[in-house]
């Protein structure tokens, strides 16, 4: 009885994988019929490779916002990106609700200047509708030669009609590490991004500020961080720790899922820690502002992070190109989930106005930071 109960089930998941398989080749002769369809009845003629590769960018991004398919040009000048030179505009963008939305424009660059700020949504490019484009067609609509001009029409929270931006292209360079000394005690580090160079620049940094004996205090910026590489995020999260678990990664097999701990020395020795964030610090940013809020090690002030709690691989394809997949998503050591939550600030303070500017006057969170710290 037992032996006919087990080849019942046997033929049973056969069945099962077995009419799963079928239905994925019917898809795909689906698939096939389609484009042929499209090929011959479409009222304008259409490029079967560009198709091809809307078809695979559309697959990618039914995943979630951030898995995306890179042609060979593009993968190139992510490379390029990722060493701390690239050109275009200085935003990090991602796709929603099919239009681009912004998450966060990288200081000092052209977006920056013109206004556009975390959280804005690109909904014309020039003349061109964003509507119905893939991320990667809309970053190629942005990039153009350096001089160029480019019009942004953008939706914003809060405001009735569209919104205007002029931009002029710039190759953007990325000095994603700023240090300064605020009121004579404070050692102010400013962090725009997570590239290769970055723990290096802010390590330097921290050790010159720490020669001052009048440094009694420090506030990390990591306002508009859009992020970047996980290794940089936990290298400078470690700076501030003595110990304990920084981040951990869940995937998809459980034998992947992975931990990273902090060694001891505070290179700071443990002077007190503020650290701003708004809606565009993600990623790594959250990272860092969670490791640190958890362990009780510093105070975050400012506004909600974006929630972008995800790792992307990329995994190169054999025609040169890649694909950004989503791989695994970040936990705190609380056991939080970053994605779609972020991180909240201790101390919730709102930008005042529409001219604000980070490290300016009209800066007024940087401003209460340092009220808190002056006592």
């Amino acid at each position: 009885m037992k032996k006919v109960l087990t080849l019942f089930l046997f033929c049973f998941l056969f069945q099962q994988v077995n009419s799963a398989e079928n239905d994925i080749y019917k898809k795909i002769d689906l698939f096939g019929e389609v484009l042929e369809k499209i090929n011959k009845e479409y009222v304008d003629e259409i490029n079967q490779s560009e198709s091809m590769d809307s078809a695979i960018n559309g697959l990618l991004q039914s995943l979630d916002p951030y898995s995306a398919y890179m042609s060979p040009e593009i993968f190139n000048e992510m490379q390029t990106e990722t060493s701390g030179e690239f050109g275009g505009l200085g935003i990090e963008v991602s796709m929603e609700s099919g239009v681009v939305k912004v998450i966060s424009p990288i200081d000092d660059t052209p977006a920056s200047r013109a206004g556009i700020k975390a959280g804005d949504y690109i909904v014309k490019i020039n003349d061109v509708q964003v509507q119905g484009k893939s991320l990667s067609e809309a970053v190629d609509l942005m990039r153009g030669p350096v001089g160029s001009g480019i019009e942004l029409t953008i939706r914003r929270r809060g405001e009735r009609k569209a919104l205007i931006f002029n931009v002029v292209r710039e190759i953007i360079q990325i000095q994603s590490v700023k240090a300064d000394i605020l009121e004579k005690s404070i050692g102010y580090l400013r962090l725009t991004s997570f590239n290769e160079n970055s723990g290096k620049q802010i390590e330097r940094e921290i050790k010159k500020l720490e020669k001052n004996k009048d440094v009694k205090s420090y506030i990390l910026d990591l306002r508009n961080n859009p992020g970047g590489l996980l290794s940089q995020a936990i290298r400078i999260s470690d700076f501030f720790l003595d110990n304990g678990e920084i981040v951990s990664t869940k995937s998809r097999k459980p034998s992947e899922n992975r931990k990273w701990f902090a060694k001891k020395g505070d290179l700071t020795n443990g002077k007190i820690l503020i650290v701003l964030i708004n809606y565009g610090s993600a990623s790594a940013s959250e990272i860092v502002a969670g490791a640190l809020k958890d362990h009780k090690r510093a105070i975050l002030l400012g506004e909600n992070s974006y929630g972008k709690g995800s790792v992307q691989s990329i995994i190169p394809l054999k025609n040169d190109g890649a694909i950004r997949l989503t791989v695994a998503k970040y936990y705190l050591p609380s056991g939080k989930s970053i994605s779609e939550v972020g991180v909240s600030p201790d101390i919730e303070i709102d930008e005042e106005n529409d001219d604000f500017r980070i490290k300016t006057e009209t800066d007024n969170q940087l401003e209460y930071a340092i009220k808190l710290l002056k006592g």
